[in-house]
């Protein structure tokens, strides 16, 4: 970086050139004579930290930022996990431990994603931190972020809960034809509504965001009073109070641990789920352009969702231990809250109360995962390694990214219209999986950065032993499914941890992309992929990728000056 670097607007996007031309001046092969133009376009460190403000403007409030977050984390499975986790570990006490854990575990990746996004506040993510990140070698970071968003990028899980639970609630529940139905309606419904209507979209999902914590609420508020104020025949079967009967030869406190697993294994195992559970606290970071005061709201919004978050689960869980019984929940699993509501309401009601809740909060973050999702995907286009730039990138008709959110709802709508019902658990696993490739890749990206640029401008530094925590978790996960399981064979291991090499194999694939497409090719044709920016008829900022023919008769020594050999 130097000294005499030109003056960037804020509308400057990341890893573009300071000068602007017109989509027309645009050609796909530039010839030019003198190869020390070709650098005249690479943007200093300064372009891009500085904040960029999306053609739609910062609409998204604070409330609105919190609300993406809550809406991501809190899904359908707060509803379900807590009864797997206490089979699993065997006792109260440490259930609610590994929920607290979970959240201060959370809180340690939350830092990291904190600091980058306070530091390049910027739509994007991991997009944005990874392209800053490594700049070696050249466009690979935006290859891998590419084909991972377009790939894995699905909400057809919540889709079918939404669908399932609606026809549960109706009577109508295992009929798989109205099940994709309704699915890929709710889907294609999102998608309209936040391509034609923004700004309603945006009330809607924030109405189902908060409709969301007062059904949590409500459910915590209904179990304490009707467990110490109430209804005492439920009182005397429930867990809290078998615990509390117990309390005359042992205090309540041993009592609450009661068979507990202390095996490492299952203890993980149960700690992954509490885990997952918090996993999306980035989300608004996708969206930073069109977030108000971003930096402060990021700041804020993110840490006040995941201590309501942590708050609400602490307590809904507290609210099923005292209204469920133990044994009961042990023999659930899956279905405590469903054994929460029939205890509370009756056979009837509660079969009806709890699967519009569940439905209301999936249909809840397949709008929040639409809209984020969409926004990422509309970043990717503007770095030019997708078709249909103009389309993709672009917001109109309507003022939103309508091409991105088409994108994003074909490959969810053929995983819904795929005929086999067990692919989507495998889904959400390939999708999990090639994550944490990235999550390890933006830990250490953090570390280098702070060795390598300490004068840069960061209004939230992360705690550094969280940082090797967040480390060392990514390795496990990664490492996890390669370790032999007891009491199977390799056949079997192999097929019930298949997920691990597809996304494996997806990773593979983006790197071969990256090799033959901006190194094989271009060496064997002699050209250098060079980046042109570009400006939408919509006010949209693009970075076109050209070709750009070296001329070999050039002396030798002079092209060496000019080009760096790492750029290609």
């Amino acid at each position: 970086m130097t000294s005499s670097s030109p003056r960037i607007d804020h509308r400057t996007p990341l890893l573009s050139s300071a000068s602007s031309i017109k989509d027309s001046e645009i050609s796909d092969d530039i010839d030019i004579e003198d190869p020390t133009q070709l650098h005249q376009a690479v943007p200093s460190v300064a372009d891009d930290v500085l904040p960029e403000d999306a053609v739609l403007s910062r609409h998204l409030g604070w409330y609105s930022a919190y609300i993406l977050i809550i809406s991501r984390v809190i899904r359908s499975g707060i509803f379900a996990t807590p009864g797997s986790i206490v089979r699993s570990v065997g006792s109260i006490g440490l259930s609610l431990v590994l929920w607290i854990a979970g959240a201060i575990i959370a809180w340690f990746g939350l830092m990291v994603t904190l600091e980058y996004g306070c530091m390049l506040p910027r739509s994007g993510g991991d997009k944005v931190y990874l392209e800053f990140t490594y700049r070696r070698p050249r466009f690979l970071a935006t290859v891998l972020i590419t084909i991972s968003s377009v790939m894995l990028g699905f909400t057809a899980s919540n889709c079918i809960v939404f669908a399932e639970y609606v026809l549960f609630a109706t009577g109508r529940s295992g009929i798989t034809a109205e099940i994709k139905v309704i699915a890929a309606a709710l889907l294609a419904g999102i998608v309209i509504m936040h391509s034609c209507f923004l700004k309603t979209g945006i009330v809607v999902q924030n109405a189902l965001g908060y409709i969301k914590i007062g059904t949590i609420l409500f459910m915590i508020c209904a179990g304490l009073f009707a467990a110490l104020l109430h209804r005492n025949s439920i009182l005397e079967s429930t867990s809290m109070a078998n615990h509390s009967a117990k309390t005359t030869d042992q205090g309540l406190w041993f009592t609450l641990w009661d068979g507990s697993v202390w095996n490492w294994g299952v203890i993980a195992t149960s700690f992954f789920k509490v885990f997952y559970s918090y996993a999306g606290l980035h989300n608004v970071n996708n969206v930073m352009n069109e977030v108000k005061d971003p930096v402060r709201t990021l700041k804020s919004s993110t840490q006040a969702a995941l201590l309501t978050t942590c708050v609400l689960y602490a307590f809904i869980n507290i609210a099923y231990f005292m209204v469920v019984p133990l044994d009961r929940i042990k023999e659930s699993g899956e279905l405590i809250a469903a054994l929460f509501f029939e205890q509370l309401f009756g056979p009837h009601l509660g079969r009806i109360i709890l699967p519009l809740a569940v439905a209301l909060s999936a249909a809840g973050n397949v709008m929040v995962v639409t809209f984020s999702h969409a926004r990422m995907i509309q970043e990717i286009a503007r770095q030019g390694f997708l078709p249909f730039q103009a389309t993709l990138a672009s917001i109109k008709p309507f003022n939103a990214p309508m091409g991105a959110l088409i994108t994003h709802f074909i490959p969810s709508l053929l995983v819904i219209t795929i005929p086999t019902g067990d692919v989507y658990s495998f889904i959400l696993e390939v999708e999990g999986y090639p994550a944490q490739f990235f999550t390890l890749a933006s830990s250490f990206g953090l570390l280098w950065l702070r060795a390598e640029m300490p004068d840069l401008r960061r209004p939230y530094r992360a705690f550094i032993p969280a940082v090797w925590l967040r480390i060392a978790l990514s390795f496990a996960l990664l490492a996890a499914p390669f370790v032999p399981r007891s009491g199977s064979t390799w056949r079997q291991h192999l097929s019930s941890v298949s997920y691990a090499f597809v996304g494996t194999s997806i990773i593979t694939f983006a790197v071969l992309y990256w090799y033959i497409r901006t190194v094989f090719l271009p060496r064997r044709n002699g050209y250098r992929l060079g980046e042109a920016k570009a400006t939408l008829s919509d006010g949209t900022t693009v970075t076109r990728l050209t070709k750009v023919k070296l001329d070999v008769s050039i002396n030798h020594a002079s092209m060496l000056q000019a080009v760096d050999p790492n750029d290609v």
